[in-house]
């Protein structure tokens, strides 16, 4: 009797003999297709194949694919554990021809497969095919299939398409007859929809392409695609009709029974089942990246590992109970799926955790159930406003609720539900609009409203698919933006990260069958990735599937940045106390920038060691890991807060780096432990090195480090080497004395030039020459806004004065010019709450403009130019004061 490991071999196998490529299984979290939550079919991971948008250097292809159905219009979860062959996630096997061989191949190839290599009975084997399609027909009888046991099907049961428009074509079905002891008829019959006739193998023959106005025509590159779901075919094989009664699911069920001290097959047999279900969909979800959370594919993992924690509870579990099981799955499926194994340790901690924490809310809602329940008559259905309580309060999703009461003989009354919902919606939107948020960005709470939170992709891939839900410009939706336009564009998933925790918005390139933009900023706000984008080529309209790219070496360096200021920070701590605590931060491509609280400059020695010791971290090159946690249990393991985050009820985790001789165990083990929701290296190493560059004030009681990773650091710390031995070639007759004092005196000037710049800033803020040396600030169109001219101080002293006095407005603008001796160095910048209606880029150039220079840039908070001179400084100043008019 054959396992289902032997048999999704066998499949795999028969086709590479067959000159089809084994490509490993896509992760189930689609790159290529925004419209599917999972990856739900053998296809999709080609659909740009099919499609002629993608060529590979291969034209037949054979996989196992994971899939899960568990969300949106591909849902098996209510049926999970009820049935013999619902799943939420299952295994497809399948073999593909991207205009190679077609009919007369893959028919052929099916037939060969299941009865002799798999020894299926043919007896036992019934086929059907679309009503038209005489040719698959012919095929079938020249195969060997009497007629009596071809079956011509009418309906769009036997008619795929991949959308309205497209690629389409017949379909033809293997069915096997597990005889008359069960009920049930062939396909196309009354009783079709009983158990006896099992479809096992579907057939697509990509043949048409199908236009808007209905007609089709003939692609010129016919296609396969099929699917054989390994489980159907593996009960059969071993002698049942029951997917759960196979050699793998019935592992799971007894490891589940071992960790419950209970009966497999006695009354709690429905638990068991949709325990072993469960744990495979939410471990391999776990392994492709995804976490729990309250929207999107988070949430969808968060239903089906709740669901299957309360049946575990159903069967008088105590303890936490899926992690247990995991192993038994790796046993079972790690060979063919590694990734289940790579990722074990972190699928456990992941299931214990939620587990945990579910079982303390788990009773308390019970109890308000059995509470609404007994105050209603027989048969009456649970009031939705008493479902909304139980989400609200508990974290109960409504399907967790329909499945209680489901065994109750009962229903819940949705309607009540959805107004409860809609009500708590109501409340949030006015108690938002009223927090002070600019009253122009209420466009993104209204998108939020409508589509949901945007599924962030971009922690484990740079390029994905997306579809675009809306364009925004000028504070309103529009219909379409055109080449030359400047937009924001909104999608429903996204790889760009959006700026927040100090770490800056990516860029990239969006690409749509009609047109091209260049990402230039992505922001979000009210959980909407907002895409600052200029329209290169062609036309953008909401609807279209688009291609994004994100600038992978600048996400590169971000990275580096971001996990350096980590290793920083925990160097801070334990040079100079734990009272050192982060005051923001800056992680940006070229440079990172972290405020501190200290009270008093860092000596030279400190800096050394502080440098040193991230460094020692960058060469022992750790594995960098990722948890989601309550934050309540992060900060109980150590957990540093970052500071100016507002944390939810969940929150990322990452730890990097493990202390000397601890190994790399427990959390008291781990060197750098902070709650951060930024994207990082995969390893320490990949930072590359690490340069401090400058330590100066910020404001009283905070400093200021800035630094530099990677190639970056390497040419910084090649000039410092240089420049000491310049000094010890030309001091070599003196001796070490004079280099060890020439050493000091370099120290010393450092320190001094810290001082001296400080000196200046501090002079600068209170006041400067020339025009506009009134620090007071003035304000135009609502906004407060200060302007001076400076001397004295130079270009690289403005951005930390524009920092300090953007934190003395608390919301404003600022614009600083400082006269350089012949020349002008220009900075501007704007506070976070102004910057979705304004840009500190926009005040520079025009600022810029009036003295003579050309360009600058920087972000929307802050941007530095130059200018000719500095003598039309009123002329500048006036400029950037009609962008605060307009």
């Amino acid at each position: 009797m054959p396992s289902l490991n032997d048999i999704r071999s066998t499949f795999l196998s028969y086709f590479e003999k067959q000159g089809h490529t084994v490509v490993p299984s896509s992760p189930l979290v689609p790159r290529n297709d925004p419209t599917l939550m999972f990856a739900n079919s053998g296809m999709v991971q080609f659909k740009n194949l099919f499609t002629g948008v993608e060529r590979r250097d291969y034209t037949r292809a054979t996989t196992a694919q994971k899939c899960v159905r568990a969300g949106g219009k591909h849902n098996d979860l209510d049926n999970v554990g009820y049935t013999a062959r619902h799943h939420t996630f299952f295994e497809m096997m399948g073999n593909f021809s991207f205009g190679d061989y077609f009919k007369n191949e893959a028919i052929p190839f099916a037939w060969e497969l299941i009865t002799r290599d798999l020894g299926i009975d043919r007896k036992r084997l019934l086929v059907t095919v679309y009503h038209t399609d005489d040719e698959a027909v012919e095929i079938w009888k020249k195969t060997g299939v009497p007629e009596d046991r071809i079956i011509r099907i009418a309906t769009n049961d036997n008619f795929w398409m991949m959308g309205p428009t497209g690629p389409c074509g017949p379909c033809t079905e293997i069915f096997y007859d597990h005889g008359d002891h069960i009920w049930g008829g062939p396909p196309g019959s009354p009783d079709e929809d009983g158990d006896r006739f099992v479809e096992i193998w579907n057939l697509v023959f990509m043949q048409y392409e199908q236009f808007e106005d209905g007609s089709r025509k003939e692609l010129a590159a016919q296609s396969i695609d099929t699917g054989m779901g390994i489980e159907r075919v593996a009960a059969l094989l071993q002698g049942t009709n029951d997917n759960y009664a196979t050699d793998l699911m019935r592992s799971l069920i007894e490891a589940s029974a071992d960790a419950t001290s209970s009966d497999p097959d006695g009354p709690g047999k429905t638990h068991h089942r949709v325990i072993a279900d469960h744990l495979r969909s939410t471990s391999f979800l776990i392994a492709d990246g995804v976490m729990p959370s309250n929207d999107g594919r988070g949430y969808v993992l968060r239903r089906i590992m709740r669901r299957a924690m309360r049946h575990a509870h159903m069967l008088g579990s105590q303890d936490p109970v899926m992690h247990k099981l995991v192993p038994a799955l790796v046993r079972q499926m790690g060979a063919a799926y590694p990734e289940l194994g790579r990722a074990q340790a972190l699928i456990q901690e992941t299931l214990r955790l939620e587990e945990t924490r579910f079982k303390q809310t788990l009773d308390r809602g019970l109890k308000l159930l059995d509470d609404e329940l007994a105050g209603l008559g027989e048969g009456d259905a649970l009031p939705g406003a008493a479902a909304f309580k139980l989400y609200d309060t508990y974290g109960f999703p409504l399907d967790l609720t329909q499945d209680a009461m489901r065994e109750r003989g009962r229903t819940v009354e949705t309607q009540g539900f959805d107004a409860a919902m809609a009500e708590q919606k109501a409340k949030a939107r006015a108690a938002w609009s009223g927090s002070g948020e600019a009253a122009d960005a209420t466009i993104w709470f209204d998108l939020a409203e409508k589509h949901g939170a945007t599924d962030f992709l971009g922690y484990d891939t740079e390029t994905a698919e997306g579809q675009i839900l809306a364009l925004v410009k000028d504070g309103g939706t529009v219909s379409a933006a055109s080449a030359g336009d400047t937009v924001q564009i909104v999608l429903n998933q996204t790889p760009f990260y959006g700026e927040s925790g100090g770490q800056v918005g990516d860029e990239g390139v969006l690409k749509t069958e009609a047109g091209v933009a260049r990402i230039t900023d992505t922001k979000k706000v009210a959980g909407v990735f907002i895409h600052f984008a200029e329209v290169s080529e062609g036309e953008m309209k909401p609807g279209q599937a688009a291609v994004l790219t994100v600038d992978h070496a600048r996400r590169t360096s971000i990275r580096a940045n971001h996990s350096a200021t980590h290793l920083l920070h925990e160097a801070l701590r334990r040079a100079l106390g734990d009272h050192v605590a982060q005051r923001g931060s800056l992680n940006a491509p070229d440079r990172l920038r972290f405020d501190f609280s200290h009270g008093k400059a860092l000596t030279p020695a400190e800096i050394a060691q502080v440098e040193a010791e991230v460094n020692e971290y960058v060469r022992q090159n750790s594995p960098v890991d990722t948890r989601i946690m309550t934050p309540d249990d992060a900060r109980a393991i150590g957990a540093q807060a970052l500071f100016g985050e507002k944390y939810g009820d969940e929150v990322r985790v990452v730890s990097m780096g493990a202390l000397p001789g601890s190994g790399k165990g427990s959390d008291g083990a781990t060197y750098s432990l902070e709650l951060c929701g930024g994207t990082h290296v995969r390893r320490t190493g990949d930072i590359g090195m690490f340069a401090l560059t400058s330590e100066t004030a910020s404001s009283a009681g905070v400093r200021r480090i800035e630094a530099l990773t990677g190639a970056l650091a390497m040419a910084e710390l090649r000039s410092r080497d240089k420049a000491l031995a310049d000094i010890e070639t030309m001091l070599k007759v003196t001796g070490p004395e004079a280099v060890k004092r020439v050493q000091a005196l370099l120290d010393e000037r450092r320190t001094l030039s810290n001082e001296v710049s400080q000196l200046r800033r501090d002079i600068a803020m209170s006041g400067g020459t020339g025009q506009g040396n009134d620090v007071e600030a003035q304000t135009i169109n609502g906004v407060r806004f200060v302007a001076q001219v400076l001397s004295g101080v130079s270009g690289k002293d403005l951005p930390p004065l524009i920092d300090e006095h953007k934190a003395r407005l608390g919301s404003g603008a600022v614009l600083l010019i400082a006269d350089t001796g012949g020349k002008a160095a220009v900075a501007a910048g704007v506070t976070d709450d102004l910057k979705a209606r304004l840009s500190a880029v926009d005040l520079l150039r025009a600022a810029v403009t009036e003295l003579g220079g050309k360009g600058g840039g920087g972000r929307p908070d802050m941007a530095q130019g130059g200018g000719a001179s500095a003598e039309n400084a009123v002329g500048a100043i006036a400029a950037a004061a009609k962008i605060l008019e307009g």
